[in-house]
């Protein structure tokens, strides 16, 4: 049974300060806290449904985990899910993320991405198109939030996610000769751009895009073309997380046709 201090601990993670005041975090459903166990992260706890337990007994003992059977009941009172599901864990936040950044490759810049499913399917679009780094900047939402994890459907794993400082990321990738490339409704269209292989690709935020502070960092401007047929009334932008989709496919199809 679980105690009233683990109830309480456990849904206070769902908030930034307390997550940033324990350096944990938590991780819901069978698939993704599957990954969690297989992955790099330190697994601090496991909370799960009798049948979840008795399915799961070698992984448990293999990885020497922490695991507290619970009812239904309780798994409702301390998962942020509408429908449960099994098992539920804790993990540490690591102290340090990797700050090593290959810049041979595309990098995926987000300037000020707030909502926490942008993040998250932005995150399993990287994930999808076999970029490895992600440079956010300080305001952009926070990489442990229930709704990011859950958005990115286990990519958080294998992403580096990264919270810097923009412009003195940005300068320090001039020095690597890498070209700047920034998502705008004004920019030139993508579809028609000679794109580099490597590169930093900018999205802006939601409401109100690319900074001015960043913008004037940017070397090529590009845009996703309309195909609206109502030039008059029509979509005024795409959303975040599917421009990041269209605009990593073109880059990746422009080097592998």
């Amino acid at each position: 049974m679980i105690s009233k201090s683990q109830i309480k601990h456990i849904s206070s993670l769902k908030l930034l300060k307390f997550r940033k005041a324990t350096g944990e975090f938590v991780v819901e459903g069978e698939k993704m806290v599957h990954e969690l166990i297989m992955s790099n992260y330190k697994v601090n706890a496991l909370y799960a449904l009798p049948a979840w337990l008795e399915a799961h007994q070698e992984l448990i003992r293999k990885n020497q985990l922490n695991a507290e059977k619970i009812s239904p009941k309780e798994l409702e009172r301390i998962s942020s899910f509408k429908t449960p599901n099994q098992v539920l864990a804790t993990a540490q936040i690591p102290a340090g993320f990797d700050q090593e950044i290959n810049f041979n490759d595309l990098i995926l810049v987000l300037d000020d991405i707030r909502d926490p499913g942008n993040l998250g399917t932005i995150i399993r679009t990287t994930d999808w198109f076999g970029i490895r780094t992600i440079v956010c900047s300080q305001n952009t939402a926070d990489l442990y939030n229930p709704k990011v994890l859950q958005s990115s459907m286990g990519s958080f794993m294998r992403v580096n996610v990264i919270y810097q400082d923009l412009k003195a990321f940005i300068q320090k990738a001039r020095t690597e000769k890498v070209t700047v490339y920034g998502t705008f409704l004004n920019g030139m269209n993508i579809y028609d751009e000679k794109l580099t292989e490597k590169g930093l690709i900018i999205i802006g935020n939601e409401s109100q895009g690319i900074s001015p502070e960043i913008e004037k960092m940017i070397d090529k401007r590009v845009n996703i073309p309309s195909y609206s047929q109502n030039l008059t009334n029509q979509a005024e932008s795409l959303n975040a997380s599917v421009a990041t989709a269209i605009i990593c496919a073109e880059f990746r199809r422009s080097f592998n046709p």
